[in-house]
């Protein structure tokens, strides 16, 4: 997401020429948790202040993080915590992008359910398979 190009392929995605960045799109209920606690989860996993990826193996610009809103309260949300991260943090500026929630486009079949299926390792990462770690990246 976050590109331009309409229906971009997995495969195109990862050249890191089409703008847009490996994402996933979460669906949660309000009644359950809070978009607050979600995009804590994610700032807990996630080093915002590095450019270029490298948040594990993967390295270039569609690897970049980034937090996309749909209203105007999680954007206060997420600018909010954002901030209070870069206060918490030796360094001057924050890496990761915050903006409007565009349409999403989901990579092919084959790359769904990436860490299920065990990811880069062979080990999948499923409460139907007794994995009880919480949420982890690159498989």
């Amino acid at each position: 997401t976050g590109g331009a190009k309409m229906e971009p392929s997995y495969d195109a995605v990862c050249t890191g020429t089409t703008g847009h960045k490996e994402a996933v799109l979460v669906y949660y209920n309000c009644t359950e948790t809070s978009y607050e606690d979600l995009v804590n989860v994610f700032l807990d996993r996630v080093d915002v202040t590095v450019v270029n990826g490298g948040q594990g193996g993967d390295v270039g610009s569609q690897y970049n993080t980034a937090i996309y809103y749909h209203t105007k309260e999680q954007q206060l949300v997420a600018q909010q915590k954002l901030e209070q991260v870069l206060k918490a943090s030796s360094s001057s500026s924050i890496a990761t992008e915050l903006g409007q929630a565009q349409i999403f486009w989901p990579a092919e079949k084959y790359h769904q359910q990436y860490l299920e299926r065990g990811g880069r390792t062979g080990v999948p990462q499923s409460v139907e398979k007794g994995n009880t770690d919480t949420i982890r990246c690159y498989g």
